[in-house]
């Protein structure tokens, strides 16, 4: 099976690495089971006390994998790829240890539950965020659960509709992420630094101390899960996606865009 996400030791810090550059890291169900697999193989580790999550090529992660819905029901598909969300976001939020977003590239639709899940992000100058979800027939249903305790309201309010690109400074600004970098020697320089204080902590203080900053949001999971699943199904199963989705796949302006 090919790698496409990649797993490294480096004394107290596992780094995780979206490597699937040719469909812009998205979130195949194969790249969602191996990007599991390493968190759970550092959590399963005593000498790890952080991970960073980064990525290679000029995205993040461009969301869920479309592609896979070829020849699919599209309410099937829907159904799969809110619980592959769920499952991996969980993975996040529930490791023992902190978990890094090192990010310089565009983040969109389900690549921002990543960012939202993550308990530091740094992000260089590269980097841009949207959420376009609603401009193909759909909503940000399950990534809403790591993004709004992020996000300030306003921002939500925004953001959520319109499918606006912005970068760092407005990212930073509205609680996306944790610091703004201004090159990739700066991003790099400032995880290492980052990763060093964290490994200071013990494996018990670090993993109730995460546990503190996460109990909320996995409470709202264990709530909201299943019926935020239920709806991206009906979203995603109905005329107005289909043709959202044909529209992008085809590179033109769905039928609702005049």
């Amino acid at each position: 099976m090919t790698a496409l996400v990649q797993y490294a030791v480096d004394g107290a810090v596992a780094r995780l690495t979206l490597d699937s550059p040719h469909n812009r890291n998205a979130l195949s169900s194969v790249l969602v089971q191996q990007l599991h697999d390493g968190f759970r193989a550092a959590a399963s580790n005593p000498s790890v006390r952080c991970v960073v999550l980064g990525h290679t090529g000029g995205t993040f992660c461009a969301g869920a994998d479309l592609t896979e819905a070829a020849g699919r029901d599209l309410g099937d598909v829907a159904v799969d790829r809110a619980r592959e969300m769920t499952y991996v976001l969980r993975s996040i939020l529930e490791l023992p240890v902190p978990v890094i977003g090192a990010i310089n590239g565009n983040v969109r639709a389900g690549g921002m539950g990543l960012v939202g899940a993550c308990d530091i992000v740094v992000a260089g100058p590269e980097s841009t965020f949207a959420l376009t979800e609603a401009r193909i027939g759909v909503a940000p249903s399950i990534i809403s659960l790591t993004l709004l305790p992020k996000l300030n309201p306003r921002a939500s309010g925004r953001y959520f509709v319109t499918g606006e690109k912005f970068g760092i400074d407005e990212a930073a600004r509205i609680g996306l992420i944790t610091e703004r970098a201004n090159s990739a020697d700066e991003l790099a320089a400032t995880v290492a630094a980052l990763a060093a204080e964290v490994a200071k902590g013990s494996p018990q203080g670090l993993a109730t101390s995460k546990a503190l900053t996460t109990a909320a949001i996995l409470e709202d999971f264990d709530r909201h899960a299943e019926e935020l699943t239920q709806q991206s199904a009906g979203l995603f199963g109905s005329d107005e996606a289909r043709e959202g989705m044909l529209a992008f796949l085809e590179k033109r302006p769905p039928r609702w865009v005049t």
